[in-house]
């Protein structure tokens, strides 16, 4: 069975990596969608994989250290690309919460990333 808890939150960043002109070289802001998938079987007594408000328990505070805040202070994300957030993510949600098994993560409405680990 897969689970999936869904998050918002608003950043501004830039992309110091791409070339002069670039629109997303200039400080910008998106409200990114982030669905988190969680695997696993499905506890007998409990009917359920995990408790979504564990999930919410352990993701707030990791989505508070990015959320309104300029990504590009934020250590480990200097450069952050969606894949890169997606990446930050999941490093520290995974060390939480095991039965992560994917991120998927929209920049805008009709633009993201998939991350399943490496």
């Amino acid at each position: 069975m897969i689970l999936f808890k869904q998050f918002k939150f608003d950043s501004a960043h830039f992309l110091p990596n791409v070339p002069e002109g670039h629109k997303c070289r200039g400080l910008h802001g998106h409200t990114y969608q982030l669905t988190l998938y969680f695997e696993g079987k499905i506890d007998e007594k409990l009917g359920w994989i995990m408790d979504f408000s564990e999930i919410k328990r352990v993701v707030d505070p990791i989505i508070e250290c990015i959320d309104h805040k300029l990504l590009n202070e934020v250590e480990g994300l200097e450069n952050p690309t969606c894949e890169l957030i997606a990446i930050w993510l999941w490093d520290k949600i995974r060390l939480k919460i095991p039965q992560l098994s994917r991120i998927k993560l929209f920049e805008t409405p009709t633009s993201g990333v998939i991350f399943e680990g490496e």
